[in-house]
């Protein structure tokens, strides 16, 4: 049997997860995937989040990705570092740099199983800061000097591809290796605020082509398997390459909610909850919704289509926010059956803001679109 047919039929533990400590946050970046800004009330509290680690650790989970919202925002949140280290899972947190200070980037540097990833958006402060807010980009960028100066290593700095930013590819790569980091890019998803830009900012298909190639020339780029997609135009890019919502993957929300996909906060997704009877570890090998996804995959509308077995239909997140079904091609299909898609698609379901700020501070929208 192939490891990603394996795979594709789930694990008795996720290889890695994504968990989400809340959802506030000091930015308001116009594709947040769970619009967030304002902090939930019924947030976990200390206890729960050390008992959801107690039960990663009994898992043999590898590692957790920790973000938000700004995950430093939680004033438990280096307590709750130490605990994941010290019960041997290890930690990837994504952060926008804003609470990197020169004595927390030591802290961090002397910390065993701890990654880092800066989040940026551009290059440049311009194309950066009209995303993530004004000043972002050097907030970003000040954090990197001090998690370098503090001879942390190999962090990560952290990409959405836009149509914005994708021809800032070997930009992103220089400025990254200039602080002795690695890049990370990852695909701009149409969920949370992502729906009301997404259309704005997508790549293009010729854009596609180039990002396509690149990754090829550039195989220590990290990706995620966030561009599995792309594969349909020819020679497979690193990794899995397939969805592994449910089956590899999943989410922990601010509140508990365990949804299949980081990318799909939505009721349709939503597995069960870490504080209902059982925890985590019953929601992860028991849940109706993760068990149907581990059924084999019906090519559906692509089942005619020689690319299939390399893109295996795209991305699920992108699909279900544009109005497509799950088997049907990816909005972005490099072969174009997903233009044709859309023009019949059904009405994209409701994201609604969240947790997001009343009065966004960035720079608004309408500024920023008139440039794509």
């Amino acid at each position: 049997m192939k490891v990603t047919d394996r795979l594709s039929r789930g694990l008795e533990a996720p290889i890695c997860l994504t968990w989400e400590l809340t959802y506030g946050c000091n930015l308001s970046c116009v594709h947040c995937l769970s619009s967030s800004g304002r902090r939930d009330p019924r947030e976990l509290t200390t206890d729960e989040l050390f008992a959801v680690v107690d039960e990663l650790a009994a898992m043999q989970v590898f590692y957790v990705n920790i973000g938000g919202g700004e995950p430093t925002l939680r004033p438990d949140f280096f307590a709750l570092l130490d605990h994941c280290v010290a019960s041997k899972v290890g930690v990837k947190f994504s952060t926008n740099g804003s609470r990197i200070t020169p004595a927390i980037a030591r802290r961090l540097a002397s910390t065993d199983y701890v990654d880092v990833q800066i989040s940026i958006d551009g290059a440049d402060a311009a194309t950066n800061d009209a995303i993530r807010g004004v000043g972002s980009f050097d907030v970003a960028t000040a954090a990197m000097r001090k998690l370098a100066d503090a001879g942390f290593g190999e962090f990560k700095v952290s990409v959405v591809v836009t149509r914005d930013n994708v021809e800032q590819l070997d930009d992103f790569l220089a400025l990254t290796e200039g602080y002795g980091a690695q890049l990370r890019l990852t695909r701009l998803r149409p969920s949370g605020r992502g729906a009301d830009v997404w259309d704005q900012l997508h790549v293009t298909a010729e854009q596609q082509r180039v990002l396509y190639h690149w990754l090829l020339d550039h195989p220590t780029v990290l990706t995620g398997d966030s561009f599995f997609h792309l594969s349909a135009l020819g020679e497979p890019l690193p990794g899995l390459n397939l969805c592994g919502a449910g089956r590899v993957v999943c989410l922990i929300d601010p509140v508990g909610d365990v949804y299949a996909c980081p990318f799909v906060l939505h009721d349709q997704f939503k597995a069960g909850s870490v504080r209902d009877a059982g925890g985590f570890t019953k929601v992860w090998r028991e849940s109706a919704l993760f068990t149907e996804l581990r059924e084999p995959d019906s090519a559906g509308a692509c089942a005619s289509c020689g690319s299939y077995d390399a893109c295996r239909g795209g991305c699920m997140a992108a699909k279900f926010f544009t109005g497509l079904p799950l088997d049907g091609p990816d909005p972005e299909c490099v072969h174009g059956h997903g233009e044709a898609a859309l023009l019949a698609a059904s009405a994209r379901p409701e994201t609604g803001s969240g947790h997001s700020r009343r009065a966004p501070v960035l720079v608004p929208l309408s500024r920023r679109v008139g440039a794509g």
